[in-house]
């Protein structure tokens, strides 16, 4: 399937996840993937102190800027395309941050159902 052409995990298109800070498997705010990510950052998240403290402890330290790469470092609050694989070991641990299905893509439910998805659904308030 195209890039262009993934749908969300709802059926939908799919949404872009953050330009600030730029995320994306291919850098372009969305989280699609395609062969060459074996990753699978399909899941796009807003940042949590305790997924924070989570990954770091897991040996992936998002939260120091890397510059060599590009990378601001994240903070609570931001979004993130975050692999699929590390979704749930997070919600394993009970860490899982929370969980934007229209800009998640539907290739993360090849690791996680829908459902588990949605209960950590950010819910938007009018």
């Amino acid at each position: 399937m195209d890039i262009e052409e993934e749908k969300n995990v709802l059926g939908g298109v799919l949404e872009p996840c953050s330009l600030e800070p730029m995320t994306g498997f291919h850098r372009n705010g969305r989280c699609q993937t395609g062969p060459h990510d074996h990753g699978c950052h399909a899941v796009c998240i807003q940042v949590t102190e305790a997924f924070l403290e989570f990954s770091k402890a897991a040996g992936n330290d998002l939260s120091t800027p890397m510059e060599a790469y590009g990378f601001p470092g994240l903070k609570p609050g931001d979004r993130w395309c975050l692999c699929a694989e590390r979704w749930k070991e997070a919600h394993d641990a009970a860490s899982a941050p929370i969980v934007i299905l229209e800009a998640t893509s539907e290739a993360a439910l090849k690791y996680i159902s829908r459902g588990v998805l949605e209960e950590f659904a950010m819910v938007e308030s009018d």
